[in-house]
């Protein structure tokens, strides 16, 4: 009956063309195309810049590492069904984004793509999904267009069959990113090849990226998916769109202008929440070493559509991004970003957390009170853990969720911010409150509302409101980085970093009662390590209070 309702409540929220396209795809699956003979020719080189991209774990001859877990093949031989390796990293063989990696020797690329076209058949599970393929039409197109190799025509012939599939299989039952990379996809197949096909390719890519920059990217200039990570890779997929139009003979795409001034905006987005480290935030599972860094984005926008970051004033500044939920309080290289935002989108909620009213705090440009991240996208542990309540700083009441997250990408009912703002006051006090409805449906209608003041200098008082009725149990969660370590002395706890220094202190506030738990952080896909974690404690008939004080220490004491 659970399931039923868990079901019932996931259901209720997805667009009726996803339901059809489902059970579509189900009922009656597209066959394989078949390829022609003889095709068209390609039409040259179709990029300017070449493009950044994530991490690159090993770039040894045959060795391929993905989410910290590493392989090696024999020469002649890639196991491409790798069954003993999770789902996600399977995934991330056929993407073939280690052919961006400059320090894999050009032989090896060559090898792989070689033998990827001789030993996969066309419909293989993992290889031929989507998603998949359109991450790996794009990386091969990429290789193609350098000067590196020379394309043998198989090669060739295998692009075309997999844009051809692609064409038949548009992920309309998932839409959010990956709808947008089969997009991505089609267009940079139509540029590449000439003839009817290519024509319609182009047509149907550019179809989707004109629809897609008005759905997937709010007024703010954030992804609607709340994402930091997503948020990047969904910027970068626009910047090589416009990377491919630049660079086009005889052709004007009248999407250029538009799309340029639309990822302008994102671009300051991204520049606004990102930490004084120039790392993103890890909310909605985010994880470092996916997409290219910030700093390379911006690098490469500045190439391609002459992109210049924002000269504002980093001293005490509120930052609002209302549509995104978004908020940050900042006074140079000490930052809060903190999220109060909707699930979303409503119809694709597969990367939310209950993370509302959350935040990381970074402390002379290091952080200190942090997301857990994420660890994988398989039905574990880490999964439940990284995307619960208790995993993110901020309130969970009665052991409930602030939404009903289940399987691995399902939320029923959901959390809905009420209200949210950040400002200064004219005494410099920086500000933000918001507050979720997310606990209503426990016995007393509850709702919860933060308030947090930073003097600017040293202090945030995060202050808690619980409105409702009834008697009731809530925990304040406060999650440390794993350089940090804390001592619990009464009703306050003093952090250090591994040379002894002091940090902050954090003092329990409102009659609760404070302890210290070990919890686990998840920076990157497949990176689990353990951190110092912080519960304040109250259990009272609401409506109540609670709450806590951080405190900065002068970095020149050290706890002794």
């Amino acid at each position: 009956m659970d399931r039923i309702r868990l079901y019932a409540g996931t259901l209720r929220y997805l667009k009726l063309s996803q339901i059809v396209y489902f059970v579509r795809r189900r009922l009656c699956p597209s066959s394989i195309p078949k390829c022609r003979e003889v095709l068209p020719p390609v039409r040259g080189k179709i990029l300017i810049q070449s493009s950044p991209t994530g991490a690159q774990k090993s770039s040894a001859e045959h060795t391929l590492c993905f989410l910290n877990r590493k392989k090696t093949f024999s020469h002649d031989a890639v196991d491409w069904s790798s069954g003993e390796m999770p789902k996600l990293w399977r995934y991330n063989l056929h993407y073939f984004d280690y052919l961006n990696d400059p320090a894999r020797s050009t032989p090896d690329k060559a090898q792989l793509v070689a033998d990827w076209v001789l030993h996969v058949p066309a419909g293989m599970e993992d290889a031929w999904e989507p998603y998949t393929a359109s991450l790996r039409i794009v990386n091969w197109i990429k290789f193609f267009n350098g000067d590196q190799v020379a394309v043998p025509p198989e090669w060739n012939k295998s692009l075309y069959h997999q844009a051809l599939w692609l064409e038949r299989n548009i992920e309309y039952h998932i839409l959010a990113n990956h709808y947008l990379k089969n997009g991505v996809a089609l267009f940079f197949a139509g540029m590449y090849f000439q003839g009817d096909d290519a024509d319609r390719w182009i047509e149907t890519g550019l179809k989707i990226l004109r629809e897609e920059l008005e759905e997937q990217f709010l007024s703010d200039g954030g992804h609607y998916e709340r994402s930091p990570m997503y948020h990047c890779i969904c910027v970068m997929d626009y910047l090589d769109v416009l990377n491919v139009m630049g660079s086009s003979v005889g052709k004007r795409f009248r999407e250029f202008d538009h799309f340029r001034t639309r990822m302008n905006r994102s671009l300051d987005f991204l520049h606004d929440i990102c930490l004084p480290d120039g790392m993103i935030p890890l909310f909605n599972d985010s994880a470092i070493g996916i997409a290219p860094a910030p700093d390379e984005i911006f690098r490469y926008a500045a190439q391609i559509i002459g992109y210049k970051r924002p000269q504002s004033n980093l001293a005490r500044v509120a930052i609002e991004k209302p549509q995104s939920g978004y908020f940050a309080l900042r006074n140079r290289n000490d930052m809060m970003v903190i999220d109060c935002g909707d699930i979303g989108p409503t119809y694709q909620p597969g990367h939310a957390h209950c993370d509302t009213l959350s935040y990381e705090l970074a402390i002379d440009g290091r952080r200190v009170i942090v997301d857990s991240g994420i660890y994988d996208y398989q039905p574990s542990p880490q999964r439940r853990y990284a995307r619960s309540t208790r995993a993110h700083n901020t309130v969970e009441i009665d052991g409930q969720e602030q939404s009903e997250m289940w399987g691995v990408f399902r939320v029923a009912q959901r959390a809905r911010a009420l209200h949210a703002y950040a400002r200064i006051e004219s005494d410099n006090r920086l500000i933000f409150e918001g507050s979720h409805n997310g606990y209503r449906r426990i016995s007393g209608g509850l709702v919860h509302t933060r308030s947090i003041e930073y003097d600017g200098h040293s202090c945030w008082q995060v202050r808690d409101r619980i409105e409702g009725t009834g008697k009731h149990i809530a925990r304040n969660y406060i999650h440390l980085h794993p350089d940090l370590h804390a001592c619990l002395d009464g009703s306050s706890v003093s952090v250090r970093d591994r040379s002894g220094r002091a940090v902050v202190i954090i003092e329990a506030c409102d009659q609760s009662e404070i302890a210290l738990a070990e919890g686990d952080y998840y920076p990157e896909f497949g990176r689990e390590m353990k951190n110092a974690s912080i519960i304040c404690t109250r259990a009272a008939d609401a409506p109540m209070m609670l709450g806590y004080r951080i405190t900065k220490i002068d970095s020149i004491q050290t706890i002794q």
